[in-house]
């Protein structure tokens, strides 16, 4: 500090001479400008002391390269903070790899088939092997020659492309790479601003760093619109000439190619002159890049444009009662956001093959039997019982008319199918099979169950009075295992519609839907374990990631003991009884009927190792039915003997031991306040004398009706001397009524009679004993109509 001083002490006051001439002992720059900072700071700068221009050493902001680093630096900041600014509104690099449109949703079918697309969806997502090359080639002439060249964004493209449209005076050409177009498609909207090009350039750039150019192109010809319908080049092959990609000529490849610019504009549908214009431009393109030969350019211009339309197929939805079914259990599994992003690809369990059989045989039996049974509305559902994935589902008719789905949503009365819950309860608590119960007059609490035909056949076994679907044991047995068991048995099963514990619960009166009623019968075909229901197995997002997965685990609802019995017990029903219509060439099967109130519901529910299947007829608006439950049982016998086509035969498991049997649930009794016992008295006079005024009646039907009646026979068989049926038509089914109230009413009384006692089996030309219930007393060779016509109720 001194010896600045002191040199301070001896330079002049006023710099301007030492300006002028310079000398020898004045500072260096650098060295001038810190002394000048000092001494400011210390206040004691002279006044008038001014820089020595001869050193150059000016103020900073009076030099030009401070001005022009200052811009450029502060530009470089700007652009930097842009890109910042961008890249926080751009997807998350993991997205970049999505192969499906946002706002789409395809559902599919356990072979990998399409059910249904919403939104701007593709039909049929290709590999890029699978698409010509001359078609992948005809989309680079056309829209970015230099694809395999650049990273994203083309330069050189944009300036060739100006120059084409100055010289044109028009936009013949656009400067967007086919990466920026395939971000456009999937991440950005369509509007005209310069933001979202800024947007589009650097996501394109993004794409290029994460994906490979035939990653790129794949994506690219997968998804892009060309125009009425169509998303990619497999759609569009198909709409404009119900060709695929394979198929297409050169010629059609161009004109496909030349529509991405503007699909509206040179859709050859539409405006085929300028389609033609766009092809043979696209062509020539192809020309100049070798891709294609002068003579075959020659060619493909001079064939003329023949168009074969078809709807895009992705409007086209299969199984729609189950694509529906799907979309309402979808925010069971994901979030409402990822719903509302979309994009998503939902696989299921359906079986494409099982589907369309169970299809026909619901339409085949509302052609046939609902025309004069009096339904209108059918549904099917069968479900694989080890896993719980749905295979198949018929919701009703005609989803176009009512997409009201009766498998999930209808809530129906199930009838005695209900009665397979109940001794089940009373097998687990340890009852045998062979326990008997008196079939009598019997009133409880003021509730007194009827027999459909009110007729008693006194003490019979409980294994019996299942395969007969007796009412009176149903609501016996109900009564010694209790309410509470029951319904906690049933809800295990599978049931999750409210039962109320009342005593016509045993004749099924509480409502449940056939999906639940079907699932629970599963249980016995897996030996009591139960699997949920459910049509989903995985949930893919737009990026193919898998974000849900089926994992439902099987839990024990009835102790396989008890299972096996029931089983056993079931497969009586459909051998010697009322699911006579059910059985199977090759194979065991196991069931139960049902029918509710005046025939309203008609069920059957029927099961084989590997597949338990659900049927139900009835109409929507609860009218009466002339029908039985054969009628189902013979839709499931449709159904399930094409359906079980190169199954392997799997046999159930043996019944287990009764002696010593243990019970794994506790019974506990209900407590009637007042139980009144009456003795049997014969009806078999009414009988006869209403069969007979009927049969004068119906005697003169017509022909079609007569060969309808050979389908249907009695309800219940008196006898215990069954033999195998030679005609499934004829099987019979069962009879119970008065489930749906507390309170008995009497049948109104319909065209045809209910009996008990079906006539044993027979072929047709063998005579038929006399009806032992004497509702018939003809002793011809064969029954009469009113035999076979008599419906029968659960």
């Amino acid at each position: 500090m001194g010896k600045l001083t002191s040199w301070f002490k001896r330079r002049p006051t006023n710099l301007s001479d030492s300006e002028q001439g310079g000398t020898n002992e004045s500072l260096p720059p650098a060295y001038l400008a810190q002394t000048r900072q000092l001494l400011s700071k210390m206040k004691i700068l002279p006044s008038k002391m001014r820089v020595n221009r001869a050193t150059g050493a000016r103020p900073l902001y009076r030099r030009i390269w401070f001005w022009a680093g200052l811009g450029v630096g502060g530009g470089i900041v700007a652009l930097i903070y842009g890109i910042s600014l961008i890249d926080r509104t751009l997807p998350d690099q993991s997205e970049l790899n999505a192969v499906f449109r946002e706002q789409t949703l395809t559902i599919k079918a356990a072979d990998g088939t399409i059910l249904q697309q919403q939104g701007e969806a593709t039909r049929e997502q290709l590999q890029l092997e699978q698409i010509p090359d001359n078609l992948k080639k005809a989309f680079i002439a056309s829209e970015d020659r230099r694809f395999r060249q650049h990273n994203g964004v083309d330069p050189q493209g944009i300036v060739r492309a100006g120059l084409n449209n100055l010289r044109s005076q028009g936009v013949v050409e656009g400067g967007s790479t086919i990466t920026q177009q395939l971000t456009r498609i999937l991440f950005l909207k369509q509007e005209q601003t310069i933001w979202r090009k800024l947007k589009e350039v650097r996501l394109a750039q993004k794409m290029e760093q994460e994906l490979t150019k035939d990653q790129i192109l794949e994506r690219y010809l997968n998804l892009v619109y060309l125009g009425s319908g169509a998303y990619g080049v497999a759609d569009a092959a198909w709409v404009y000439f119900s060709k695929s990609p394979d198929q297409l000529s050169l010629a059609e490849m161009a004109t496909i190619a030349g529509l991405a610019p503007a699909p509206s504009l040179y859709a050859p549908d539409k405006n085929p002159e300028a389609a033609k214009r766009r092809r043979d431009l696209v062509l020539l393109r192809m020309q100049e890049d070798k891709v294609i030969t002068p003579e075959q350019r020659q060619a493909a211009v001079q064939e003329p444009l023949t168009l074969k339309s078809s709807l895009p197929k992705r409007v086209q939805v299969e199984s729609p009662y189950f694509t529906s079914y799907i979309q309402k259990e979808l925010p069971k599994y994901v979030s409402p956001n990822v719903l509302k992003s979309g994009g998503l690809v939902v696989e299921t369990t359906l079986n494409p093959s099982w589907q369309k059989v169970a299809e026909e045989a619901v339409a085949k039996t509302l052609r046939n039997q609902g025309r004069w049974e009096n339904f209108k509305q059918a549904a099917m559902v069968a479900i694989d019982p080890r896993n719980g994935e749905i295979k198949a589902m018929v919701g009703g008719k005609d989803f176009g008319k009512n997409q009201f789905n009766r498998v999930t949503q209808a809530q129906r009365q199930p009838g005695s199918t209900f009665k397979g819950f109940v001794y089940a309860t009373a097998i687990a608590t340890g009852k045998s099979p062979y326990d008997s119960y008196e079939d009598a007059p019997f009133v409880v609490d003021g509730y007194e169950p009827k027999n459909y035909s009110e007729n008693f056949r006194g003490s019979m076994n409980i294994r019996d009075a299942l395969t007969r679907s007796v009412n009176i044991v149903a609501v016996k047995v109900l009564i010694d295992v209790g309410f509470i068991p029951t319904i906690k048995l049933a809800h295990d099963m599978g049931i999750k519609s409210e039962l109320k514990p009342t005593y016509s619960l045993a004749l099924g009166s509480n409502e449940v839907n056939l999906l639940e009623l079907t699932s629970a019968y599963g249980s016995f075909a897996t030996q009591g374990l139960h699997a949920e229901p459910h049509g989903i197995t995985r949930i893919l997002n737009r990026q193919g990631k898998v974000i849900w997965s089926a994992n439902f685990k099987s839990k024990r609802a009835l102790d396989a003991d008890s299972a096996a019995i029931m089983t056993w017990m079931l497969r009586n029903v459909v051998e010697a009884g009322t699911g006579g219509a059910a059985q199977l060439d090759n194979r065991a099967v196991a069931g139960k009927t049902g029918t509710s109130d005046e025939a309203r519901d008609l069920w059957f529910i029927g099961y084989i190792p590997q597949m338990v299947t659900g049927v139900w007829l009835g109409n929507d608006d609860n009218r009466p039915t002339y029908g039985s439950s054969s009628s189902a049982a013979y839709t499931w016998h449709e159904f399930m003997e094409k359906a079980v086509e190169g199954m392997p035969v799997e046999k159930f498991p043996k019944r287990p031991k009764l002696d010593g049997r243990k019970g794994t649930i506790k019974a506990q009794s209900i407590k009637p306040k007042q139980i009144l016992n009456r003795s049997i008295a014969s009806k078999d006079d009414d009988s006869e004398g209403e069969s007979a005024r009927n049969s004068n009646s119906e005697e003169s039907g017509s022909s079609r009706r007569r060969r309808s009646r050979r389908r249907y026979s009695q309800e219940e068989q008196q006898s215990s001397d069954y033999t195998p049926r030679r005609r499934r038509r004829d099987r019979s089914e069962s009879s119970s009524s008065n489930s749906s109230s507390e309170s008995s009413t009497p049948r109104r009384r319909s065209r045809r009679v209910e009996s008990d006692s079906p006539p044993p089996r027979r072929s047709r030309r063998e005579s038929s004993p006399a009806n032992s219930s004497g509702s018939s007393g003809s002793s011809s060779p064969q029954p009469s109509w009113r035999d076979r016509l008599r419906p029968s109720n659960q």
